[in-house]
């Protein structure tokens, strides 16, 4: 085969685009984690941890031919990377796909998978003995971890708190109608326009009684997580790929997908400085293009799959296996989903079943 892939991220873009492309080049891919974390599936680990096993996909069955070396890129340029062990891998095409990390525990914070188990048992134990629970951050993260909190138990109190103004502002105004009613329904106190003036004492999913004072009052808990705080991967760039970043650390590219002024170095996912959310996916759909366009340099051809960001953002927002909204465009606009769609789609699995495909562990 002769052309040598480096994929630098085995998270949902990176590991998608290493196995398309396992029968058609020599891939390699850096990754230091010792199995694929499925974050969307993380939050459902916590409050159910005789399900947490599923969301962890070892990568010794990912790809038939190519390798995954389990190390950490500390300088990638277009030529390869260099690893933290010392190792130089050389590539002819590179692709960053090293997304961002997010606090616990929707990412998990170490590369163990025994580590991660055990810590998601830790905070559920914390969690179960806590009546009173403040979630700070209002996304997606955010509103998924009180909808699974709320289905598993229903008596708990459950606070989100946020500062801004209103939810998901860049989605249709039926979907946070929707997802106005669907919190309620549950019983989950949502506070917005809510600034902290103190922060809690202790640490996320540590159960302590504490109280919070903001601009409108006090808020008590006796546990809290943090849900916001995104922080994309790219320090690890050469000088030669650093250019290409922006302020906020992300990797401008192309609609090819490449990082503007190198046409064999991709990237994709939450690096990439795509105006859209940054979400699993979308990752995934930019596997589908970088996967083309190297596919049809590796024939000597010209790349031709382009991504262009829908202007109608999709989602599909769980709150626990059976309830949850959801918005996907179409031609006449967005579509709002009802609950019943979102649970057969992403809510009652979680997607597990896709990734089992996917790590051949069908």
């Amino acid at each position: 085969m002769g052309r040598t892939v480096v994929v630098i991220g085995g998270g949902y873009g990176g590991s998608a685009v290493a196995k398309a492309l396992d029968d058609h080049a020599d891939v390699v891919l850096i990754e230091p984690k010792d199995a694929f974390y499925h974050a969307s599936g993380a939050l459902r680990a916590l409050v159910r941890p005789d399900w947490a096993g599923a969301i962890f996909f070892p990568y010794d069955r990912l790809l038939r031919r190519g390798r995954v070396v389990r190390d950490r890129a500390v300088s990638v340029d277009p030529g390869g990377a260099t690893l933290a062990s010392g190792a130089r891998v050389d590539a002819d095409f590179v692709v960053l796909a090293t997304g961002s990390s997010y606090p616990y525990p929707a990412k998990a914070d170490t590369d163990s998978t025994d580590e991660a188990l055990e810590r998601l048992r830790l905070t559920h134990k914390e969690l179960l003995a806590s009546e009173r629970v403040l979630i700070l951050g209002a996304g997606p993260v955010g509103l998924e971890l009180s909808g699974e909190i709320k289905a598993v138990w229903p008596d708990k109190r459950v606070t989100v708190a946020d500062p801004a103004p209103r939810l998901l502002p860049d989605f249709a105004p039926q979907l946070r109608e929707e997802l106005h009613r669907s919190l309620e329904e549950l019983g989950v106190d949502l506070r917005l326009d809510t600034h902290l003036i103190t922060r809690p004492p202790s640490d996320p999913g540590v159960r302590e009684e504490f109280t919070v004072a903001t601009a409108k009052g006090d808020l008590s808990a006796d546990i809290w997580f943090r849900c916001h705080g995104v922080r994309v991967d790219s320090g690890y760039l050469a000088a030669s790929l650093a250019a290409a970043r922006t302020p906020r650390g992300q990797v401008r590219v192309t609609p090819a997908l490449t990082v503007r002024g190198h046409d064999r170095v991709y990237a994709l996912g939450d690096i990439t400085d795509l105006a859209e959310p940054k979400m699993a996916g979308y990752a995934m759909d930019h596997a589908e293009v970088v996967t083309r366009n190297i596919l049809a340099q590796v024939r000597g051809e010209e790349p031709d799959a382009a991504y262009r960001p829908s202007p109608v953002p999709a989602v599909l927002l769980p709150l626990g296996p059976d309830a949850g909204v959801g918005q996907v465009p179409s031609a006449d606009g967005p579509v709002i989903l009802p609950a019943a769609t979102v649970s057969e789609y992403k809510g009652r699995d979680l997607l597990v079943g896709r990734f089992t495909e996917l790590f051949g562990l069908a």
